[in-house]
């Protein structure tokens, strides 16, 4: 822009310079509110994908909420300030008494302010990648560690859900073992307007082996034949669940001798998951 004495008057050009250093300011006033606005929706977004994934962790949406209200107050004041700078301006010019200083002042502090919550939130999220880290590889840890208390074990798969349940009913149909029937509870639910992820449940069994289990203990009829959920987690891989052979043993009181007929269940999940 310009610089006229006293007796000079501004030019249209001046005139335009300056609504254009207005919009140029406005626009950054804008993109702080604006990202402002993103960040401190973000913790509320990681708390919504926790209660998701049923996830134990507690995400705070302090910090966001925090990192978010500093940026659009600092939008706000840089809009205010250039609509009262573009205001003097004009006053100036049109009093012919207008000098341009030029001051890099404000441009570098915005910049420096930028810099140091980029590098906050930086840090912020490496934070919040390894909390969530530790708690998925907890979570594995645990799924495969054994039968929880419920009977359930859980192991992973190598493979996404239908290649899973493709891969085992190849392998019982090699064992002689009769599938009776694979319920798609996923199918199901699309049929009547409803989403979920894959999962799938696979009825097998054979009355060679489970008719004297039955005999023993009639109330093991009520779990068999046996199954095996085929399903995907929420961040995308596939698992087989089944019931733990020794957890019906104990439940329906079974002989020892023939805890060995439904044993095969381990084995059948941890190979199709191969």
């Amino acid at each position: 822009m310009s610089s006229f004495g006293p007796s000079q008057e501004a030019s249209l050009s001046d005139y335009l310079a300056a609504e254009r250093t207005l919009l140029a300011r406005v626009r950054t006033g804008l993109a702080l509110m604006g990202f402002g606005f993103v960040v401190a929706r973000f913790g509320l977004f990681l708390q919504q994908l926790a209660s998701i994934q049923h996830s134990p962790t507690e995400y705070s949406s302090g910090l966001s909420i925090w990192f978010g209200t500093v940026l659009i107050a600092a939008g706000v004041i840089v809009s205010l300030g250039s609509g009262g700078h573009h205001v003097r301006s004009v006053r100036s010019m049109q009093q012919g008494r207008y000098h341009s200083s030029r001051s890099v002042l404000p441009a570098a502090a915005i910049a420096t302010f930028l810099g140091l919550v980029g590098i906050a939130m930086a840090v912020y999220l490496l934070a919040v990648r390894t909390s969530t880290n530790s708690h998925s590889h907890a979570r594995e840890e645990i799924m495969n560690a054994g039968p929880a208390e419920n009977g359930i074990v859980s192991v992973a798969s190598n493979r996404s859900v239908d290649e899973t349940v493709k891969k085992l009913t190849a392998i019982l149909k090699s064992k002689g073992v009769n599938l009776f029937v694979v319920v798609d509870h996923s199918g199901e639910a699309e049929k009547v307007g409803m989403k979920m992820r894959p999962t799938k449940l696979l009825i097998f069994g054979s009355p060679k082996a489970g008719t004297p289990l039955m005999l023993a203990a009639p109330s093991i009829a009520i779990d068999l034949p046996l199954k095996i959920l085929v399903w995907e987690d929420p961040q995308g891989k596939a698992w087989l669940s089944y019931n733990s052979p020794e957890f019906l043993a104990r439940r329906h009181g079974l002989p020892h001798e023939l805890v060995q007929n439904i044993a095969v269940v381990g084995p059948l999940a941890a190979a199709a998951g191969q």
